[in-house]
């Protein structure tokens, strides 16, 4: 999930005498895209006032913890990056570079990616109900379920998605609730049959769900290194693979089993 920061920050980096090497590089515009921690979404709960996930035609359950989707904040597809911004994206914990292909490979305009990235939220809101619907053996139709996240686009809340409507309607299986009570973040996409996906701004992703008070980060396992890589201190990093493992690692963790690590 990614929203635009509206241009890159300035940055004065003249007292590094390596820059010289690169003469005028130095003021063209490169292809990255500079991105930083984006906003959380607890799927369980309310965004902007909204209830994010709404189940009719069957009874729900109350629900105690968070599950937070999590985004990053990207410069736009035509913003200028130059090599100032992206020598001090290196070296900062707080941005990452990545490539601007990586970001927006769709292309286009703004109006046309932003589009572009609502309409993969959509899409993906409906793999995660048929995902969450499969995995609680339910049939399509026997229920409602709308979603909710605002001007949020991108396929990346899909997994949290099928946990929260999971959780509003069987809870662990067990009486108790799938978060155990604690705010448990994450990302990754979601198949209907549901296999978790790997997406991009694991890093910065990691960082906010720590800022916004989380103890656990649920990331597609085949991004366990770079979720690893600048892991906040007590944020514990949790590796998935389907919709079904991280519901038992979540199982595991409230009842203090053996949970997989990175």
């Amino acid at each position: 999930m990614l929203t635009r920061l509206t241009r890159p920050r300035a940055l004065a980096l003249c007292a590094l005498p390596v820059l010289a090497l690169f003469g005028t590089a130095a003021f063209a515009p490169l292809p990255f895209t500079l991105a930083e921690p984006g906003v959380t979404a607890n799927v369980l709960g309310e965004d902007r006032g909204k209830p994010v996930i709404t189940i009719t035609g069957a009874p729900t359950r109350p629900t105690e913890g968070q599950l937070r989707m999590t985004t990053i904040v990207a410069t736009g597809p035509k913003a200028d990056v130059g090599l100032g911004d992206v020598i001090d994206g290196w070296f900062r914990t707080d941005r990452a570079v990545m490539p601007r292909d990586a970001v927006y490979p769709s292309g286009g305009s703004e109006k046309e990616i932003e589009q572009h990235n609502l309409d993969d939220m959509r899409q993906s809101q409906n793999v995660a109900v048929d995902a969450a619907l499969d995995y609680l053996d339910r049939k399509p139709g026997s229920l409602r379920v709308s979603v909710d996240l605002g001007d949020i686009g991108g396929p990346s809340a899909g997994l949290f998605l099928a946990l929260g409507i999971i959780d509003k309607l069987d809870g662990d299986g067990s009486g108790g609730d799938l978060t155990g009570g604690r705010s448990i973040a994450g990302t990754g996409t979601i198949s209907a049959d549901g296999k978790v996906g790997a997406v991009g701004g694991v890093s910065m992703k990691t960082q906010a769900a720590h800022r916004d008070g989380a103890s656990v980060f649920l990331v597609p396992k085949a991004e366990c290194r770079e979720a690893q890589a600048e892991r906040p201190a007590g944020l514990r990093i949790v590796p998935v693979t389907t919709l079904k493992g991280a519901v038992d690692s979540l199982r595991s963790l409230e009842r203090g089993g053996k949970v997989p690590g990175c």
